[in-house]
């Protein structure tokens, strides 16, 4: 009988229909037609303008196995969260009616091309907690080290694009939870190396609201005139630029 699990290239094989399987259903997804409000935050203003046209990405930017099994995981860990927030006696909801069918929490603004989707809304939770309700649950996923820097510092600072997408989601849900901006956001950040959990309270921050809303509006504006917002940095090695999908494309055009 042949010992499969001796045979150095099996595993490889494995795994390579496995990321072929994920990849294929990556590329069939729907393209996101408006700005999403989790990305306001992100640094380069050019960038977005490239994600929201859809301008084609870089040869061999798209989203490989490993990292769409990673986002998968994230999606997971968010699950079991979500189960864990409630046993300890939070009303959480995650969509209209906290029913898997209903529909997700989220706004609309600009005509629909600025949008954003709510990890959950606490209706309640215990006294012992002191926390407001309602108020706005955002969960994320992050490495060791990552997740060690936001213990220590705090989301406003280690991560700001959490921290605006946060703030966008607090201006802009108020009108159809009334009050949501008036407690703080319950931000969970779940180690995926050690499953330690990080807890923190957001205030709104109404000056980061509006610039975010500001620079929503900007990108709008501006692609709709065909004009191209100026880089996020002067040099092509910046530590946004190498993880930038459009990178190549950016430093070929002569502005």
């Amino acid at each position: 009988m042949l010992d499969f699990n001796h045979r150095p290239a099996f595993a490889e094989c494995l795994n390579g229909l496995v990321e072929c399987h994920l990849i294929e259903q990556d590329v069939q997804k729907a393209p996101r037609e408006y700005l999403g409000g989790s990305r306001v935050g992100v640094a380069c203003e050019r960038a977005l303008q490239f994600e929201y046209s859809q301008t084609p990405k870089d040869d061999g930017a798209g989203f490989g196995g490993r990292t769409l099994r990673i986002f998968a995981i994230g999606h997971a860990l968010e699950d079991l969260a979500i189960a864990w927030l409630r046993g300890a006696g939070l009303e959480l909801f995650t969509y209209k009616g906290n029913r898997p069918d209903g529909e997700q929490f989220g706004f609309s603004a600009a005509g629909g091309r600025l949008r954003g989707h709510v990890d959950g809304i606490i209706a309640s939770a215990p006294a012992s907690l002191g926390l407001g309700s309602p108020a706005l649950w955002e969960c994320k996923t992050m490495n060791a080290k990552n997740w060690r820097a936001c213990v220590k510092d705090g989301v406003a600072k280690s991560k700001p694009v959490y921290a605006a997408q946060i703030a966008l989601y607090q201006a802009y849900m108020e009108a159809a939870v009334s009050g949501i901006s008036a407690s703080p956001a319950l931000f969970t950040a779940i180690n995926k190396d050690t499953a330690e959990l990080h807890h923190e309270l957001v205030p709104f921050d109404p000056d980061l609201a509006q610039r975010m809303s500001d620079k929503a509006v900007r990108i709008l504006t501006a692609t709709d005139a065909g004009e191209l917002l100026p880089r996020f940095t002067r040099t092509r090695d910046h530590f946004e630029c190498r993880f930038c999908s459009w990178a190549a494309r950016c430093w070929e055009m002569d502005r």
